[in-house]
């Protein structure tokens, strides 16, 4: 059953609307080689009105952000609720991981370290995946991975069914950094240098899909870039205007993982099945 063979990456880059990525020449590997295979849209938003960084990842995760407001650190923003999608994973034996860049694995990663920051890392934010907070977490630690890990996961066909999947500050289109400082084109490198691997890895070729987005519009709510890469997917450059936000993101890969209820305004929004020729 093509569901079951099912393997969701899910990328997830930082504060750039669509307009500065679309035809930019700071990425030419998004618009010269990605777009031309991929379904996208051209209508993707944040939720409405959910500003900074953090409380997006947490609705992609859980279809709500539950009232936060901030960036701070799970120690002020940790969550009691199990309504989130690592939890419904578990429940149904699916296996997910979240590919961290610039953790070291050794322990759960609940404060900012280097280039690495838990705001965009929306599985530490509860409390059954980090035992309340506990660095020594076994739950945590076994979940949430190095970024360099990945490579040989996919090797291996050991990565999970569902892997999240953030690059570090500079890499992600946050930063400006050097030797490029152009966050823009940070971003489009990493990507160039890192999709490869999952794009011919028989994860992805057998009946996988890749979603690259972004966090939240810049001076507004986007619209933001939502890319699906996927044998299923329509690709060659097929695009729509149908209106979507980070809900119809989490709705899309619960049904493709086949877990229930549909979490938080996933319940209510439009899935990316338009998108794909063969859903889900």
């Amino acid at each position: 059953m093509q569901q079951q063979l099912r393997t969701v990456f899910l990328i997830v880059m930082e504060n750039h609307n669509w307009s500065d990525i679309k035809d930019s020449p700071s990425a030419p590997y998004i618009n010269q080689t990605l777009l031309p295979m991929a379904s996208y849209a051209e209508q993707y938003y944040n939720p409405p009105g959910i500003h900074p960084s953090e409380p997006n990842y947490v609705w992609l995760e859980a279809g709500t952000n539950f009232n936060i407001t901030t960036d701070a650190d799970p120690a002020v923003n940790h969550q009691s609720s199990t309504q989130h999608l690592v939890t419904l994973l578990d429940r149904a034996g699916i296996s997910w991981k979240s590919y961290q860049e610039d953790i070291d694995g050794t322990v759960c990663p609940l404060t900012s370290s280097g280039l690495y920051a838990p705001k965009h890392n929306p599985m530490v934010f509860f409390d059954d995946v980090t035992g309340t907070n506990d660095p020594a977490s076994s739950t945590c630690i076994a979940h949430v991975r190095p970024f360099s890990e990945l490579a040989t996961d996919l090797q291996q066909s050991a990565q999970a069914r569902y892997n999240f999947i953030t690059p570090d500050l500079c890499h992600d289109m946050h930063n400006t950094c050097s030797p490029l400082n152009d966050s823009v084109q940070q971003g489009d490198t990493w990507l160039s240098q890192q999709l490869p691997s999952i794009l011919t890895s028989q994860a992805y070729q057998n009946g996988g899909v890749v979603f690259i987005t972004w966090d939240e519009g810049e001076g507004g709510d986007g619209p933001i870039g939502l890319i699906a890469l996927s044998p299923d997917a329509k690709g060659h450059g097929y695009a729509n205007t149908i209106p979507y936000t980070h809900s119809s993101t989490l709705r899309t890969i619960q049904e493709m993982l086949g877990v229930t209820p549909l979490l938080g305004d996933a319940a209510n929004a439009t899935d990316l099945s338009d998108l794909f020729q063969t859903f889900p």
